[in-house]
């Protein structure tokens, strides 16, 4: 089944988003707790990296991109 026009600009912003959120979490960057304009705190935890890469690999499946998991990429994703 082919994906709509719609479906591969929604699939791709979320492989976007996923593997920036990645690249964030490997740079010990990624956020704990946001502090909304209102004064809310909200804390959340940090993403398992596995879980991540098999949802960026996920998407790239849908979207028809190769994707190669195995020894010589554990490092790399």
């Amino acid at each position: 089944m082919a994906l709509s026009a719609e479906e591969v600009t929604l699939y791709t912003q979320r492989l976007t988003e996923a593997e920036s959120a990645l690249h964030e979490l490997n740079l010990g960057r990624a956020a704990r707790t946001y502090v909304d304009q209102n004064g809310e705190r909200v804390e959340y935890t940090v993403a398992n990296r596995g879980a991540l890469r098999t949802y960026i690999a996920e998407l790239k499946a849908l979207l028809g991109k190769k994707t190669v998991l195995g020894p010589m990429t554990v490092g790399m994703l």
